[in-house]
This record gives structure tokens, sequence and C-alpha cells, in this order.
């Protein structure tokens, strides 16, 4: 028998080990021959001028080729021990390490480049149902022919060469540094079993919950402390994993002991097959099981935030800019762009708005002031534009900002705001903050709505100053939403090259493309770590599936039926899957608290439905791995 026969007929025996590391070699090299190729293609080439689009791109396949030679190379090694009495053989007879690592980087090789060739053929094949997808999230209706990408196929061969490259060295340095004894002995290494955990063991496993729980409350006071946003942001992640992995190495060991005791020491059938074989391994899985937990929650976290910020867009740019177009001092302009839309038959709504603008002291509860720009705007003529607010107090001012909680402004009211002149002074009370805005944010100046009357007496005192602006605001309200594709152009032409002044509408395109690329990225990228994480779990499962087969092979022969012992496998399956994918629920949850406030309306919707799709997949692992345990019992005898 040739070498490359002997070869092919161990892949095939092995084929029931590799499906699945083969399949997701494929969508890794599928994904990143389409990220490469929508990146040159024509489509999107004025999008990717913008700084945002292509390091968008570039960051997505960073991170794409990172999880994947992490996985690869895990993956790897989990079937280099899963063969280890097969490679021990192969030397016990006779054969050097020379020839044996011959045949596997054989394997290697062909799986590799099977998997390459294969992952790039159904890339090619999609990336056009793709660059549909990702037209269809940023609001692009105008779809060419995808054409083959040689930078994208080279680039391509190129990342996957190199990782092959990577492995093969991984089995080198593996059977050249084994021993004939640690080949033979591989698949039975696991944790040494104390009859009963020590002081330091019960110590470190409330430390492990105190360090997650320290974690999350820090994320609760981030917005508290925006200049130490990053040592806190980093102190949170290092908690958190440092925490994540002391609960797996000795928390969950602490706790199956407790309940053991609790037995007497007396398992039980469902017991003994599903607690004790963790026990065994709880702390050699601990590394992985950290991984898979922390690479859960950063799944979820993308994904929900990154669909919360695409689901809410409109609504958030609606807070940012409540008016379509609104012009400074500019009635000319005004009249003309009127004239305009009344020709192309654009139903819309104009009304004048009179403003203050002022250098102002906001003082806050410890009486520090602290000078910003102000803008006072008279509620009624805000009312009579169309605008739904409340009309304040008089004297009394509301204070307008979409972006208050993201930029960490002071919501402790009521606060004074005072304007000192050479001759007189003004001030109002504020007596709430809204977080949206009385006007678009295009313009400068912090908004402050007051009553009208309390707006005539700020003008009759304050107009004369040099250091104040007595502006008239023509705001525009199309009555038709479905028009403001149509009118956007016809107002944008006539002010080109103004980068201060700019349509709802356009602003409301930039974030749809902004969130709809997000969306597309962070949706692959989680569907990659996902993949990742469930198949490394279950090649886990699979390698402990025949470690075990033995065992059930007893436990058949002393008259257990396959579905007595399937009860305590499931058990164990469900814990195995389970605690990672709750705790890692339990992270995403707070991680997606923090960055909620990226998003200005309710993220709950997005947020459980970004998590239930993530579970739905992440069981679908379970499920196979119960399914390969079924048949590994029903073949033990």
């Amino acid at each position: 028998m040739t070498t490359i026969s002997l070869v092919l007929r161990s892949m095939r025996k092995n084929i029931k080990m590799y499906y699945l590391y083969f399949f997701a070699l494929i969508v890794s090299v599928g994904l990143f021959f389409i990220f490469s190729t929508l990146q040159y293609d024509s489509s999107l080439d004025e999008l990717m001028e913008s700084t945002y689009f292509s390091t968008a791109f570039q960051v997505a396949r960073l991170l794409l080729i990172s999880i994947t030679i992490v996985f690869s190379l895990y993956a790897t090694t989990i079937f280099l021990s899963r063969r280890s009495q097969e490679l021990g053989i192969y030397q016990l007879i006779g054969l050097s390490k020379r020839w044996v690592v011959r045949v596997l980087l054989l394997e290697n090789v062909i799986l590799g480049i099977g998997a390459l060739f294969t992952g790039m053929v159904v890339g090619v094949l999609l990336s056009r149902f793709f660059l549909i997808i990702l037209l269809n999230l940023i609001g692009v209706e105008d779809i060419v022919g995808l054409s083959l990408s040689w930078q994208a196929t080279i680039q391509t061969l190129l990342i996957f060469a190199v990782l092959i490259v990577v492995s093969s060295l991984q089995i080198f340095i593996k059977i050249y540094r084994s021993t004939l004894l640690e080949l033979f002995q591989a698949e039975k290494q696991h944790d040494d079993i104390k009859t009963r955990p020590g002081l330091t063991s019960g110590f470190l496993a409330v430390v492990g919950f105190v360090l997650v729980g320290y974690g999350y409350y820090l994320s609760t006071i981030i917005l508290d402390n925006v200049d130490s946003l990053l040592f806190i942001m980093l102190a949170v992640l290092a908690l958190t994993i440092t925490g994540t992995y002391l609960i797996f190495q000795t928390s969950i060991s602490w706790l199956f002991h407790l309940f053991r005791k609790n037995k007497n020491g007396h398992l039980g059938l469902y017991h003994s097959l599903s607690i004790a074989p963790l026990m065994h391994r709880m702390k050699g899985n601990a590394n992985s099981l950290t991984l898979i937990t922390v690479l859960s929650a950063m799944t979820i976290t993308m994904i929900s935030l990154s669909y919360s910020l695409y689901y809410s867009s409109e609504t958030d740019v609606k807070m940012k800019m409540p008016f379509d177009f609104v012009l400074e001092d500019m009635e000319s302009e005004a009249e003309a762009l009127i004239e305009e839309l009344n020709d192309d038959e654009i139903d819309v709504t104009h009304h004048k708005v009179k403003m203050l603008r002022f250098p102002a002291d906001f003082v806050d509860s410890n009486q520090n002031p602290f000078t910003q720009t102000a803008m006072l705007l008279p509620a009624e003529q805000l009312l009579q534009a169309s605008l739904d607010i409340t009309i304040p107090e008089d004297g009394e001012a509301v204070y307008y900002h979409s972006s208050a909680l993201i930029e960490g402004v002071d919501g402790s009211f009521p606060k004074d705001v005072l304007y000192e002149s050479s001759e007189d002074s003004v001030s109002w009370k504020i007596s709430e903050l809204i977080p949206e805005n009385a006007m678009n944010f295009t313009l400068y100046g912090q908004q402050l709505v007051v009553s009208e009357r309390t707006f005539d007496r700020a003008v009759q005192m304050m107009k004369e100053d040099n250091e104040v602006e007595y502006v008239t605001l023509d705001t525009f309200m199309l009555n038709q939403t479905d028009e403001r594709e149509k009118a956007s152009p016809l107002f944008m032409s006539s002010f080109d090259g103004d980068q201060f002044i700019i349509d709802y509408y356009s602003i409301y395109q930039e974030a749809l493309q902004q969130f709809g690329l997000l969306i597309f990225v962070t949706g692959f990228l989680g569907f990659v770590f996902l993949l990742s994480t469930g198949s490394i779990l279950y090649f886990k499962q699979m390698t402990e599936a025949e470690q075990e087969k033995n065992h059930y092979k007893t436990l058949r022969q002393l008259g257990f039926q396959v579905h007595d012992i399937m009860k305590g496998i499931i058990r164990k399956q469900a814990i195995v899957f389970l605690i990672p994918l709750f705790i890692g629920l339990f992270h995403a949850a707070f991680a997606v608290n923090v960055g909620s406030v990226l998003v200005v309306s309710n993220i709950v919707m997005p947020t459980i439905i970004g998590m239930a799709a993530y579970v739905f997949i992440y069981l679908l692992f379970a499920v196979l791995t119960i399914n390969y345990y079924s048949k590994i019992v029903k073949s033990s005898l």
C-alpha cells in the first residue's frame, strides 16, 4: 500500500471526525473570499472611498483570519489527541517519526487545499447574493453584475496557504516532541480528583463570582465616570474574563463537590453519567470553556448592538434632526427653495422661528460655572412649526440635547444658566433635560427652549449686545415622508459645498449605510464566532464520547438500556452547553446595557431578537452532540 493510498484510507476512516472541521474551514474561506471580493467590487467603489467602509472591511477580515487561525490550531490539537494511539502504533511497528509526520502533513495539505478551493467556489457562487444583501441593508438600489476579483483570489490563496503551513508546523512539533508513552496515554489524561477540595479551592471559587459581580458593577457606573472610561472598560474586561476562568476552574467543581456531599457520595446512574465526568475534566476544560464564553458574549453583544443601531436608525436621526430642512438667516434662499419644491409638487410646511445665540454660563449644583454657546428658542413658535413640545413655565428653560447620555451631560436639575453683558445679566432655571433636539443638530449651540414671553424679554435685554446673535430660522417639514428622497437632491444641490447645511434624509441615508454595513459585518463575524465556539464544544464532546465508549459498553452489559444511559448524557450536555451560554448571555446583557448609550431609542426588542437567534443556532450543536453520543452508546454493544 502506497503512502497516498494510506492517507486517503485514513481520511475516509476519520471522516466523522473531520467533516464539521472541514465544513467550518469552507465557511471561513468562503466568507473571507466574499469580503475580499466585495471590497474590490465596482458597485462599492464610491462607498469604499469612505474611510469608515474601507476600515470596517479591513477589521472584519483581520478578525475573520484571527478566529480561523485560533479555531484551526485548536481543532488540530484535538484531532492529534484523538489519533494519538494510532500514531503510537505506527511508531511501535517500526515506522519512523519522519514517516508519521509525512502522512499527517499530506492529510493536512489535502484537507486544507480541498477546503480552500471548495470555499472559494462557494464564495464565487454566493458573492452576488451577499452583495445584494449588503446593498439592501445600506439602502442602495442600483445593482450591477459582480465580477471575479483577482486581488481577492490571490489574498485568499495566500492567507489560507499560510494557515496550512502553520497547522503543518504544529503537527511537526507535536510528533517530534511526543514520546511513545505520551502518545498512548494522551486520551487518558484528565484532572487529578481530590476527595475533598481544599480551603484554597473554596476561596478561589468565591473569588470567581466576586470578580464577575464586581465587573458587572463597574459596567453600570461607566457613564458616570466618562473621564476614566478607558481604564474602567479595561478593568471590566479583565475582571470578567479572570472571574469567568476561575468559575470554570474552581467554582463549578466546588459546587459539584457540594452536590456530591449532599448526596453522601451516592450519585446514581444519571448523575454518574452527567456530573461525575465533568468533575474529572472541568479544570482541564477551563481554558476552552472560558474562550467559548467570552466569544459568545462578544458575538451576542456585537449582533445585538449592531441590530439595535440599524433597527433604531430612523428614530435616532429624527431625534437629532426634527426638521427636514433648516436655513439660518437665508431668507432669499428659503424663498427660492419653497418655489422649487412647489414646482416639483412636493408638499411642505414652512415656518420661521426666531432664535438668540450667545455665550452662557451653565451653573451646576455645586455652583461651578461652565461657559458654552447657547441657543434660546421660543416654544410657541416651535409648536407652530409642527414640533411636539411642551411650553415651559415663565422664567424656566428646558434643555434639549439628543446626545446628552453619550457626552455625559450632568443630569442633576434644576440648574441655572446665566448671561452677563456689560450692563446687565439675565438668568433662567433649567427645569429638565430632554434627550432629543428641538432644532437640527447642524445648528451650533446648546438648545434651550423657553416660553415666548420669556424669549421676548430676553430679546429686549440682549438684542443690542455684540456677543448676541438674533437669528431667523426657516424650518421645513415635508408632509409626505415618502417625498424625502425626491426633495433631498433639490435642497442639497442648492447649497452644494456647504458642509454645515445638510438635510434629514441625507443624514438618515448616511446612518443607514453605516449601520447597514455594521450589521452586515457583525452578522458574518458572529456566524464565524458561533461556528467556532460550537465546533470546539462539539469536538471536545466527540473526544470524550470516544473515551467513555467502554463505560457505556459495561453499563449495557449490566442490563441498562440505551434510553437510560442517554438521560444521563443529555443532562451532561445540558450542563456543558448551557453554562457557557448563560454566563455569556449575562456578560452580553451588561455589555449591551453599557453600549445602549449609543442608541437613543429602546433596544430591548432588537437585543432579544439577536440573543434568540444566537441561542437557537448555538443549541443546534448541542443536538448534534447528543446525536453523536446516541450513536456511540448504540454501537458500544
